[in-house]
């Protein structure tokens, strides 16, 4: 327990990705740290990120759960901030079998501290430093891991290439797409759209026979869980959540079917 209390700051509104001008304006003497989060596997622009915390003297962490292989400037998504935390749910670009995860960090010591906290905040056996808990990754998922690991680049680049068709091929004017300016910076874990419509346009895929997704339906401030931060007006977030829609991007999917998923989503409307 940090004892810390979240300041929710809006996204830029194209990468659905922290806003760092809206960070500057929200730090206080009392800020101890920026959490970025690299969302739907694009990196968040931490050059300007990590000005601002050098600046302020705060650390930065980093939420890669969706961004395994996402890049700038040939440094990797988990390589940027103080810490980092990944996961390995099984949808993810790199996913286990199972449930799994992982923290990366450059510092020894918040390193050897943050093993002792998944392992009941242990550093010796029957000695708790911590207040820890049981989160330690099995050994079956990291096999499993490394095995897969050796492909990622080439997933990834499965996906870059459906998405480049989507967004040169996707024309229907009610349908805000993906913004996507630096190639290795996406990887891609979903192509998001954005539309004023998105319950017609779900309707719609679903009797086409397109599954669609959306992530995610509740902004954070409206969840039950964090009801203190309920009354925040956050306009960005909330136009957001009421119309990103995610379309299907998998490795697996061929172009025959990314063609037709392109032209039923052209003749919506």
């Amino acid at each position: 327990e940090n004892r810390l209390t979240p300041i929710l700051v809006e996204p830029d509104i194209n990468t659905y990705n922290i806003d760092p001008n809206l960070v500057e304006k929200a730090i206080t003497p009392k800020t101890k740290a920026i959490l970025a989060v690299h969302l739907y596997g694009q990196l968040a622009d931490m050059p300007a990120i990590l000005d601002i915390a050098q600046r302020n003297n705060l650390l930065v962490l980093e939420d890669a759960a969706q961004a395994h292989g996402a890049s700038l400037n040939g440094r990797k998504a988990g390589n940027w901030g103080d810490a980092a935390g990944f996961s390995f749910y099984p949808g993810k670009n790199l996913g286990a079998l199972g449930d799994a995860g992982a923290v990366t960090t450059s510092d020894e010591e918040l390193a050897q501290t943050i093993r002792a906290i998944g392992n009941y905040g242990s550093h010796k056996k029957y000695e708790n430093l911590y207040q820890g808990v049981n989160s330690r990754l099995d050994e079956i998922q990291a096999a499993f891991l490394r095995v897969k690991l050796k492909y990622l680049n080439n997933e990834i680049q499965s996906r870059r290439q459906i998405a480049k068709i989507y967004l040169q091929k996707i024309k229907n004017p009610h349908i805000n797409l993906s913004h996507w300016n630096i190639e290795e910076q996406h990887v891609f874990h979903l192509f998001v759209v954005q539309t004023s419509e998105r319950e017609r346009l779900q309707k719609y895929l679903t009797e086409n026979g397109i599954e669609t997704m959306i992530h995610y339906p509740i902004p954070p401030h409206k969840q039950q869980a964090y009801r203190l931060w309920a009354t925040q007006h956050l306009p960005i977030t909330e136009t957001i959540h009421q119309q990103v829609m995610s379309l299907p991007i998998s490795p697996v999917i061929n172009k025959i079917d990314i063609e037709n998923i392109i032209d039923i989503v052209n003749y919506f409307l």
